[in-house]
């Protein structure tokens, strides 16, 4: 697991370090407590390949100017067997250092060395680490927002897994509690509708009215027969109808979603915990540690006491704790049953206190904000420290464009678009690429962009580099210039090789990064930034032309470049396409 980035950064601010005591040693610069050196890469490669920023730090500590202290590093700095050629002083005292040709070929070694492991590490080996994202409820189609969910989810937990954590997906089914018996009820009322004349039934004014409670409502009939609706009573009705409803919504979200190329480990489903005693061993839990009380025949949570604990603890002023708006929660309403809050509280517990993850990761849409502190809160009153395990990645909304105009109705049905319509729309690929932007920015889908197959379609523009690559190969191989032999790495000299090579080795340090910052459209916009570079190298660069060890050698670059796109790809769980 070779980070040749991180080598060369880590070999830099050792060199910094060295030339700073061995100054110190002969009296050019005064001794002082400076623990390290910190490394940089410039954003111009004008200015180095990488910068250290030791003497504009040390400056104040050794009372020298920043570039005197630059040159009495640069004096006593000895590059041999390095991974640089140079270093220069630069502005008002960087130090700047430029790669030798060693680093360039020890790139491409590691890439032949790992292939398909190229960019994974073990950074995050030994922890144990669940994403619950999409988590849909049950009483509908999916939407947008989940299947924008469905992919920063499922990316996130790649990265996670190519650091080394051992990760777990899952999905929260909400089969139990209040939208479930409104579920019900909305098919019931359907039912009625249908069969009995009564057009003017009562539809529950906050019931589900799409097309899609109609449609199980009227499968339900189909099922029943003859049965409806007898000398049943209502709430046996209810139930049966939850259950059809259930059975028919979430076999199509399963499919919806492998079509999607997503697979859980684990559908976890609310109604274990209530069946399980869980919801009110939690609601225990929290009195036994003095945090509920009653109140007209509820029990509710002492959340404003809780979030006011931890805002004290994070050195919030007591002025602007008071100005916050902070409420109390309900755990178990009067009529005994609990409420979402509490079962939300009961299953996190289970994550962490039954299940043992070290970190647990949810997806989550904006509108959610709000129950983020009072989750991680309760969490904190059960002592398991949900504001430092729990973490929440918020994603802002989506919006459907098609010729510039929003879209919300699908031309196919004429309804809400739902996953599945986009998918009969979008290719899948170009579906997860372009719903693994920035979680916490809005996005804008561009219907038509996703299906052109041009450069400025960035799916197509980095397939088409990989399938470019492929199609050379086999090329050559037809001429007898194999991809598989040896090459001279050294030969790799030109500004467009080493600038492709600089950015293959920049895989790991994405992957690190994407994981670290809960953000996996860093790999998106790095498989940009390598298919840009390839396509630069393959105008530039020539291969058949050139002798034969210049041309064996680019040809590897080209091949190590295919891999590392295919990794990557992975990584979205996108398509390396062949052939375009």
């Amino acid at each position: 697991m070779i980070n040749m980035t991180q080598n060369a950064k880590d070999q830099a601010a050792a060199l910094a370090m060295a030339a700073y005591q061995a100054a110190v040693q002969d009296g050019s610069l005064p001794e002082a407590e400076i623990s390290a050196a910190p490394v940089e890469i410039p954003r111009d490669a004008a200015n180095g390949d990488f910068t250290t920023t030791f003497a504009l730090a040390a400056s104040k500590a050794l009372r020298k100017p920043p570039r005197v202290i630059a040159q009495a590093l640069l004096d006593h700095m000895d590059l041999k067997d390095t991974y640089f050629a140079a270093a220069e002083i630069a502005g008002p005292g960087f130090l700047n250092f430029r790669l030798d040709r060693r680093w360039y070929q020890e790139v491409l070694e590691a890439i032949s060395q790992e292939k398909e492991r190229y960019g994974t590490s073990d950074v995050l080996k030994g922890r144990k680490i669940m994403v619950e994202f999409v988590s849909a409820n049950p009483t509908g189609p999916m939407h947008m927002g989940n299947a924008r969910g469905g992919v920063l989810g499922d990316t996130l937990a790649s990265v996670l897994a190519a650091c080394g954590a051992e990760v777990s997906r899952e999905f929260y089914v909400n089969d139990a509690g209040h939208q479930i018996d409104k579920f019900a009820r909305s098919i019931y009322a359907r039912c009625m509708q249908m069969t009995k004349g009564k057009e003017d039934y009562p539809f529950p004014e906050d019931g589900y009215q799409g097309d899609d409670i109609k449609e199980l409502a009227q499968g339900f009939l189909d099922k029943t027969g003859a049965a409806w609706p007898g000398d049943a009573k209502e709430e046996e009705w209810l139930k049966a109808m939850a259950e059809y409803g259930l059975s028919v919504n979430l076999p199509k979200m399963k499919s919806d979603l492998q079509r999607y190329k997503i697979e859980y480990d684990t559908w976890f489903y609310e109604s274990s915990l209530h069946g399980s005693g869980a919801v009110a061993e939690a609601a225990e839990l929290l009195t036994e540690r003095g945090w509920t009380y009653e109140k007209e025949g509820a029990l509710w949570l002492r959340t404003a006491d809780i979030l006011r604990e931890n805002l004290r603890k994070a050195g919030k002023k007591e002025a602007d704790i008071e100005k916050l708006d902070l409420k109390d929660d309900v755990l178990r309403r009067a009529n005994g049953f609990y409420t979402y809050f509490a079962a939300d509280i009961a299953y996190h517990r289970n994550k962490f206190a039954v299940r043992g993850f070290d970190r647990v990761i949810n997806i989550w849409g904006a509108d959610h904000h709000g129950h983020v502190a009072r989750l991680k809160g309760a969490l904190d009153a059960l002592g398991l420290d949900g504001s430092g395990r729990l973490d929440i990645v918020l994603m802002q909304l989506v919006k459907l464009l098609r010729d510039g105009e929003v879209v919300r109705m699908s031309k196919r049905t004429g309804k809400a678009i739902s996953l599945s319509d986009l998918l009969d729309e979008v290719p899948v690929d170009a579906a997860r690429w372009f719903f693994n932007a920035k979680p916490d920015t809005q996005m804008d889908f561009d219907l038509g962009l996703a299906v052109r197959e041009d450069a400025e379609n960035p799916i197509y523009y980095v397939e088409y580099a990989h399938a470019r690559i492929c199609s050379l190969i086999e090329k050559l191989a037809q001429e007898g210039v194999s991809a598989d032999g040896e090459a001279d790495f050294s030969l790799l000299t030109a500004e467009a090789e080493q600038t492709l090579i600089k950015q293959l080795a920049a895989l790991p340090d994405t992957v690190r990064s994407a994981a670290r910052d809960y953000d996996p459209s860093y790999i998106n916009r790095y498989l940009q930034e390598l298919a840009g570079c390839f396509h630069r190298f393959y105008t530039a660069c020539h291969i058949r032309q050139e002798a034969p060890a210049l041309a064996a050698a680019r040809l590897k670059l080209a091949d190590e470049t295919r891999i590392v796109l295919k990794n990557g790809l992975k990584l979205i769980g996108v398509e390396a396409p062949e052939r375009m």
